[in-house]
């Protein structure tokens, strides 16, 4: 039997889509085609090329490929023979072949061996080739394939390509919203880079399952029940998160083991419309205990890859185990398959309509696009980060990263609306300046008549962009005013040492660690001081002239000891949970007075009676608290030892 007859013809007998206009002579053709360049090659995994190729059109299969697709994943090696050129395959399969093809072989040749690019570099050539969705998926497939064979290659080569699925492919997988590829590409590689960690993490799930057994399918029975019982026919799911997305949300949240982690099970409802996809939220919350904070609604607020779901997190669901928190995805049908496909869920391809081709790559280069531009935006480590989408108060639509603050939104809309922050409210409500943004909040911005922006903004903003708008306002307004001031509190600090007052060329601070200064870089210097984003004892310990002048004379430092939530009591003994307010640090200092004010989430907020945002509250949700047991903080002097120098 031959291995058209033993591979490819069953592949395409099982797609349920496009089959019946296929051409399987031009299929046939590329095929011994691709046999015959192939023959007697290897894959740098060692698997025979020929059998790569066809593993990786067996995964490409799900997707439900068109002809094209089929056609340049059997010849995405071809250009490794040398014996076929571009000019070649689009004179006998088209342009269409030879431009997939091409971008494949691009890709493949600069990620997979010679290791001559980083990241970055290798995340800019995969924006300049993936006009097409097609090319990145026969990539990724290609990727999930390849990793599933190294069992031939050294351990060191092994690492290095699954730590590339880690960095790059997966979450270009997740960006794209490719959910089945970006598991499958995490499930392989973990192991493999990590894999002290991924045994870890297995045991406690061995140790987690020994302890509660299996409940999920119990319980998606009854759920779906229920359900029934409402007339809602839907189907549901249990799932377990994944060891690599367990491994990262432990680091995320320094916890030790799983069973510190709220998702760790889940359950995927999956009903007939987006109308029945609220009414289900509506029943879950009232068959369990919906935990605060934990609801998401992507389905108004989708994720920039088209993400649509429901997701809350519910205690006390009928058949889970007490002490177990569920989140549950709640879904349509569609919504579904976009989750797990992505942008890949609707072939316009296989229609054979020219718009909707472009269409597709207008929202893959889309979608790409806010992804480099996000990567260039955030200076930490955390790849292809998620976004959220807030609402101006005229309802326009902004997106952000997550962790974003409401000053983040001001400088995002406009410099100078940045600059001239005064306050946000946030759904109606003045929130504090390090508020971190969810999806869907109202954001108004409060600015002051004339700008007042503050130096310690600077530790608030989340947002590269937004801190470099700040600093550059900062910079050219005040730099004179500030090297001024820094001017006098170092000498101030000199006065204390014994030492002379800088002169007019700063000469004092001209050799620092061991470096010549320019007159300009001194100058720096004294404007971070008087700034306040750097401390005078820092810049003097490195200032090579007081090498000998160390040990600086300091008061004594005084202490609060923080009050504890248990030292309050609400009016009547009623047991509610407690937290105190950061705008007037109520948990602080010598302040009989208090006032307790309950939030959305059903806390009570303690603030000290004079607190000037309780002004904003709605007087029918405040209640009187009291002190209960050491009203008063301790104060504790430091006492530093004193150096005459």
């Amino acid at each position: 039997m031959s291995l058209w007859t033993s591979s490819v013809a069953p592949l395409l007998k099982g797609l349920n889509g496009p089959q019946s206009t296929f051409d399987e002579q031009r299929l046939r053709d590329a095929f011994h085609l691709a046999e015959q360049l192939y023959r007697g090659k290897e894959h740098w995994t060692h698997v025979p090329l020929l059998v790569h190729a066809l593993g990786v059109t067996q995964l490409l299969a799900p997707f439900e490929p068109d002809e094209d697709t089929i056609i340049a994943c059997l010849l995405q090696h071809a250009l490794q023979s040398r014996q076929v050129s571009l000019s070649d395959i689009e004179e006998q399969f088209g342009a269409v072949v030879r431009r997939l093809v091409s971008g494949v072989h691009l890709l493949s040749h600069i990620t997979l061996r010679e290791r001559r690019n980083s990241v970055e570099d290798l995340r800019v050539m995969l924006l300049s080739v993936s006009d097409d969705v097609r090319v990145i998926l026969i990539i990724l497939c290609e990727r999930c394939y390849a990793l599933d064979h190294l069992c031939l290659v050294p351990i060191e080569e092994k690492r290095h390509n699954a730590q590339d699925v880690l960095n790059l492919y997966a979450p270009v997988a997740a960006r794209l919203g490719i959910h089945t590829l970006k598991e499958r590409l995490e499930g392989l590689a973990f192991p493999i880079v990590y894999p002290a960690d991924a045994d870890g993490v297995e045991d406690q799930l061995k140790q987690v399952k020994q302890q509660y057994g299996s409940f999920l399918s119990d319980a998606s029975a009854s759920l779906a029940g229920v359900l029934a019982e409402q007339g809602i026919d839907a189907r549901v799911s249990g799932r377990e998160k994944r060891p690599y997305s367990i491994f990262n949300k432990m680091r995320q949240k320094s916890v030790s083991h799983i069973d510190k982690l709220p998702d760790l099970f889940g359950l995927r409802v999956i009903v007939d419309s987006e109308e029945q996809c609220y009414q289900t939220l509506g029943l879950l919350h009232r068959m369990g205990v919906p935990i605060a904070n934990r609801f998401k609604d992507y389905i108004s607020f989708p994720k920039p890859n088209g993400y649509r779901s429901l997701h809350t997190t519910i205690a006390k669901i009928p058949g889970i185990p007490g002490g177990i928190f569920v989140e549950v995805q709640v879904r349509t049908a569609d919504m579904h398959r976009e989750a797990e496909f992505g942008v890949a869920a609707h072939w316009s391809y296989k229609e054979g309509g020219s718009t909707g081709q472009t269409m597709r790559r207008v929202q893959l280069s889309q979608v790409l696009t806010q992804q480099q531009a996000l990567e260039e935006g955030d200076e930490s480590d955390t790849t292809l980060a998620d976004h959220i989408f807030v609402l101006t108060p005229r309802g326009d639509i902004v997106e952000l990263p997550e962790g974003a603050t409401p000053l983040d939104f001001a400088f995002q809309i406009h410099t100078e609306l940045g600059i001239g922050f005064r306050a946000a409210r946030v759904n109606g409500s003045i929130v504090a300046l390090d508020y971190e943004l969810e999806n869907g909040d109202v954001v108004e911005i409060l600015t002051h008549r004339f700008p007042k922006p503050s130096p310690e903004w600077l530790q608030l903003l989340k947002m590269a962009s937004s801190r470099s708008r700040l600093k550059g306002y900062l910079y050219a307004l005040h730099r004179d005013e500030y090297v001024v001031r820094g001017r006098e509190i170092l000498n101030e600090e000199l006065r204390r040492l014994h030492v002379a007052p800088l002169d007019n060329e700063l000469t004092l601070l001209k050799h620092y660690d061991g470096r010549a200064l320019t007159f300009s870089e001194r100058e720096d210097l004294l404007m971070k001081a008087g700034q306040g984003s750097e401390k005078v004892g820092s810049i003097i310990l490195h200032v090579d002239a007081l090498a000998a002048v160390r040990t600086l004379r300091s008061p004594p430092k005084v202490s609060q000891k923080k009050i504890r939530g248990d030292q309050v009591e609400v009016e009547g003994g009623m047991p509610m949970p407690l937290r105190f307010a950061k705008c007037c640090k109520a948990n602080l200092g010598d302040h009989p007075e208090i006032i307790g004010c309950i939030t959305r989430v059903g806390e009570v907020m303690v603030h000290r009676a004079r607190c000037h945002m309780l002004k904003n509250a709605n007087p029918e949700r405040r209640v009187r608290v009291s002190w209960v047991g050491e009203r008063e903080p301790v104060k504790v002097a430091k006492r530093t030892k004193q150096v005459r120098q």
